[in-house]
């Protein structure tokens, strides 16, 4: 059921963001638009809740559970530039605006660009880390919340691989195009 709660955040994250913009560029209100994209935290608010009620009422972590920290994590550390990243794309398409700019994809700019991807998976991680070790003390039962370990370390992995990936384009910087 968690995993569908999840797939529903992930869901009600991109209703809140397209009813926000819909309201700024087609409605024109401002005001509505704005309180439609405040809203979006509000999704990862009752799915932290509902799964620590879960884990508190006596339910076994599973790798679900990780991922609702992961989620949370990924939506705070991206979930701003997710929003600005649709602003452009429905301004350009619905209101007139400025095409989108592309950045390139060689040199120091792609290095950056990397390396701030980096920075916000690092942000993430700390958060969902945060979360994960936060309902593992609540919840004090190691049996209980052992998927949580598991998770957590599997993240710090993945972590560790996109820091070498991500920072090698430093290091060996992709050339242009000729």
């Amino acid at each position: 059921m968690l995993g569908w709660l999840i797939i529903a955040c992930e869901i009600g994250f991109w209703v809140f963001v397209i009813a926000g913009l819909f309201s700024r560029y087609i409605l024109k209100k401002k005001r509505l638009s704005n309180f439609l994209l405040i809203c979006t935290p509000i999704v990862d608010l009752v799915l932290l809740i509902v799964t620590f009620i879960d884990l508190k009422n006596g339910a076994v972590a599973t790798t679900v559970h990780g991922i609702a920290a992961i989620y949370i994590g990924v939506s705070v550390a991206f979930g701003h530039q997710m929003i600005a990243w649709a602003d452009k794309q429905f301004s350009y398409y619905f209101a007139g605006g400025e095409k989108p700019i592309r950045g390139k994809k060689y040199g120091a700019e792609h290095a950056k660009h990397e390396l701030v991807g980096w920075f916000r998976h690092f942000l993430a991680w700390c958060l969902g880390s945060l979360i994960l070790f936060g309902i593992i003390m609540l919840i004090n039962n190691t049996a209980q919340t052992e998927a949580l370990i598991g998770t957590l370390k599997l993240w710090s992995i993945v972590l560790v691989v996109d820091f070498l990936i991500s920072f090698s384009y430093t290091i060996f910087p992709r050339k242009a195009p000729s």
